[in-house]
């Protein structure tokens, strides 16, 4: 027979206190800049992505969006990443993370460098000058592009406190390149990177659709972009004309640039000629194969940077990720190795890192945080890497970058 049921105690009710409802609500003061609330809802990366692209014209967007051919190295690139498999070690001490590390000599915050881009005021009237003091504060190295839009001497104004290195394209006169070389020297950038993948432009087929021009031009089809973004247009048409900072101002395609202005005959002996007159660190920057990073090597880098241009010159071009590995072991650990290409968020770059990288280059992922909300969107997408970054290494169970290795990793 069964056992009566207890009848349920009654639950008393009361009138709660203000000093007890306050903890329960989640409201917030106005924030009244209209950059700083967008950025708000920005979690990751690709929400910075998404802001980008609502806020820049089409061309624009895409220029930076975009890759060559069909996209297949960019799409590898991230595809790659997204096979990557991590091995955590639990009951590990990761109260403190370290994130510090040494890059080219000099003191780092975070195992990241900024890359090089060109038209950085294309993409937000702030360009050069957002990116690089948003590195300063940061205490990361900002890379200058020789196709950037704000001087040498002017970025070297606002990176006082971090290293700064300055990336070089060859140019058919030597005497001109010969000249920025000279200038980055005497504003003390510790660093050139030689980029080596631009013999001949890439065919970014976005850009050819879109008709993109170095500055935009203002046709009937930018009239009606104007329209959805007039605060773009507002922005470039009431500061300085976008020009670049390093030579005399183009008006053209990004291909018919480089196709007339950049060096097809650069070679090896060409490194060793910017050993000779450079008296900082060498970085050779778009090196996609072993034998030619044992080469760059030998005729006086100092460290490599595996790229293949952010899959925007060679189609179906080999991923950087995969070539990394590699590289460590044949060129063992005492030499610098870098990396970037489809880096897109923190978990990204400790893959790097415990795959042999000592550091990566972001590139697109600042440029969407620059798109989305000027230098306050920089700013958001560091603080996103660096969180990313400091949260993968505590599920890991490491404590310091340094400690990363491929007992951490597997790449399928």
């Amino acid at each position: 027979m069964s056992q009566p049921y207890e009848p349920m105690p009654k639950i008393t009710r009361q009138v709660p206190k203000l000093s007890e409802l306050k903890p329960l609500l989640g409201f917030q003061g106005p924030t009244l800049k209209p950059a700083a609330r967008r950025l708000s809802r920005a979690f990751t990366i690709a929400d910075l992505r998404k802001i980008a692209k609502r806020r820049t014209p089409r061309s624009v967007f895409d220029y930076t969006d975009g890759a060559a051919e069909d996209e297949s190295s960019l799409a590898r690139s991230r595809d790659l990443f997204t096979q990557v498999e991590f091995e955590a070690n639990v009951l590990r001490d990761i109260s403190k993370v370290n994130l510090e590390t040494t890059i080219l000599g000099g003191p780092s915050s975070l195992p990241i460098a900024l890359a090089p881009t060109g038209f950085t005021r294309m993409m937000h009237y702030q360009g050069e000058t957002a990116v690089a003091h948003e590195a300063n504060n940061a205490r990361i190295p900002y890379s200058l592009s020789t196709m950037g839009t704000t001087s040498i001497e002017e970025v070297a104004k606002l990176t006082p406190d971090t290293q700064r290195y300055f990336q070089l394209y060859v140019w058919n006169d030597r005497e001109a390149s010969t000249a920025l070389i000279e200038r980055a020297r005497d504003a003390g950038y510790q660093a050139l990177i030689l980029t080596v993948d631009t013999a001949v432009a890439g065919n970014r087929r976005r850009d050819v659709r879109n008709g993109l021009t170095i500055p935009p031009k203002l046709t009937p089809s930018t009239f009606a972009d104007m329209a959805m973004h007039p605060s773009w247009w507002a922005n470039l048409l009431t500061t300085a004309p976008l020009e670049f900072a390093s030579l005399t101002n183009w008006e053209g395609t990004v291909a018919e640039m480089i196709n007339k202005m950049f060096d097809p005959t650069v070679s090896f002996e060409d490194v060793a000629w910017l050993r000779s007159i450079w008296p900082g660190k060498l970085v050779v920057k778009g090196i996609q194969s072993l034998e030619d990073s044992q080469r760059a090597l030998d005729v006086g880098a100092d460290a490599l940077l595996l790229s293949n241009h952010g899959g925007r010159q060679l189609g179906r071009a080999r991923p950087p990720l995969r070539l990394l590995p590699e590289a460590r072991r044949k060129l063992g650990d005492d030499v610098e190795i870098f990396i970037d290409g489809g880096i897109m968020g923190g978990e990204d770059v400790i893959a790097c890192l415990a795959l042999g990288a000592d550091a990566a280059f972001i590139g697109r992922a600042y440029l969407y945080g620059l798109m989305a909300g000027g230098y306050l969107g920089v700013r958001r997408a560091i603080d996103i890497l660096r969180t990313e970054m400091r949260r993968t290494m505590q599920l890991l169970g490491v404590s310091d970058v340094k400690d990363l290795g491929p007992q951490h990793v597997h790449l399928t």
